[in-house]
């Protein structure tokens, strides 16, 4: 008697069928960089590839307050642990890096290490999210103006994008945020905000996790949080609520180069974001990143400095009558121009400073990361120059198109 065979899937195939479907239909991960990137059109100087530069690369000598990266770069012990792992960067995680960093993180936040889970940053992370909570039937609330990736993300779920405008003093408005749609499947709130740089209180973020749909979670983002005094929010992750809480050591631990992120959560909620897959940790970044959680003075010297010179350009702005927009606290804030805000980019680009991009609802707006003090000095003489000069016609039609491709979100 001839045994029968079948051609279908054994259960671990199956499991294994559905994890790769899933990673194929999660689509491409918007980042801050690209976002930023999305904004840089103009072609740099010919020839600057066959010298060791990209022909994407910004011309010498620009200024680069675009993207809301910290120009200090890696602390002297990440770039020491970096060098010290390197070597034994022929394998994938010879020593436990990642799980090293993970405990790390776990002990110094009272956390369980089966709260934290590690990516080559947070954007992963705040993708698989949005694809696992939302879907046709479950929307994606969001603030407005409010990071954007999140909305890409739920593009790619087909889920509903739920956009609620900020409150007058540009915090979330969490009882409008809760009541606009009964079927949400993730609230997301950035705090502190990107872009422009302002605080909703802890006790909103409890009020909006204790009143928030059935069935949704609330989707943290506490990627400035170190910026700031503010409380975060992990202690309601160890009470075992519905939340997922983003890190990531881009922005204070100067790191964005690198990568290095998690995702917190109780585990039943980190399981759900297994499914759409992920590389292999870089050693070189997990490392760093546990030697800057190690560096005890680190993230008050860097909030002190670059709190003052984000205080000093603020002031300035104001002193010369132009409208910063809400009490920013980060390493970013927005200034209305009263014009066209990619004419008042360009303008700047054309100065050879580079500034952040627009959004929709504020049209007239930009946005402005913090830089050093040599920096924002170049960036008070361009801006004054640009604001004193007549409002310029946007007339770059595919600059225009290259600025507005995410407007749509």
């Amino acid at each position: 008697m001839t045994k029968r065979t079948s051609n279908a899937p054994t259960p671990g195939r199956r499991a294994f069928l559905r994890g790769a479907a899933l990673i194929a239909a999660a689509g491409p991960i918007l980042t801050e960089a690209r976002l930023a990137q999305a904004a840089q059109t103009a072609a740099p100087p010919s020839g600057m590839a066959l010298h060791g530069q990209s022909p994407n690369a910004p011309p010498p000598g620009m200024v680069l307050i675009n993207a809301n990266e910290n120009p200090l770069g890696p602390s002297k012990a990440a770039c020491e642990a970096i060098a010290r792992v390197a070597p034994l960067g022929g394998r994938y995680d010879l020593n436990g890096e990642t799980d090293l960093l993970a405990r790390t993180f776990a002990a110094q936040n009272g956390l369980k290490v089966e709260n934290v889970a590690v990516y080559a940053g947070s954007s992963e992370p705040l993708h698989y999210s949005v694809l696992a909570f939302t879907s046709p039937t479950r929307s994606f609330v969001t603030a407005d103006p409010s990071y954007e990736a999140g909305m890409y993300a739920a593009k790619t779920s087909q889920a509903k994008i739920v956009k609620v405008p900020l409150t007058a003093d540009c915090a979330h408005d969490v009882k409008a945020m809760v009541a606009a749609d009964a079927q949400a499947g993730v609230i997301y709130i950035c705090n502190p905000n990107n872009p422009t740089g302002t605080l909703t209180t802890k006790q909103d973020i409890v009020w909006a996790l204790e009143n928030k749909p059935a069935g949704a979670i609330l989707l943290v983002d506490e990627a400035y949080i170190h910026l700031t005094d503010a409380q975060d929010t992990l202690d309601l992750v160890a009470a075992g609520k519905d939340l997922i809480v983003l890190r990531t050591f881009s922005k204070i631990y100067g790191m964005a180069g690198i990568r290095c992120g998690f995702a917190v959560a109780r585990p039943d909620l980190l399981a759900k974001l297994a499914p759409f897959g992920q590389n292999a940790m870089p050693i070189t970044g997990s490392a760093a990143a546990r030697a800057s959680l190690e560096d005890a003075s680190l993230v008050a010297t860097r909030r002190k400095l670059i709190g003052d010179t984000r205080r000093d350009t603020i002031a300035w702005l104001k002193a010369n009558n132009y409208k910063v927009i809400g009490d920013p606290q980060t390493n970013c804030f927005m200034i209305d121009t009263g014009r066209n805000g990619k004419a008042v980019f360009a303008a700047m680009k054309a100065k050879n400073v580079m500034i952040g991009r627009t959004w929709p609802i504020w049209p007239n707006a930009v946005r402005v990361s913090v830089g050093t003090p040599e920096e924002m000095a170049k960036f008070k003489a361009a801006f004054k120059a640009v604001m004193a000069s007549p409002p310029m016609a946007f007339e770059d039609h595919a600059q225009m198109a290259q600025l507005d491709y995410f407007a749509t979100l």
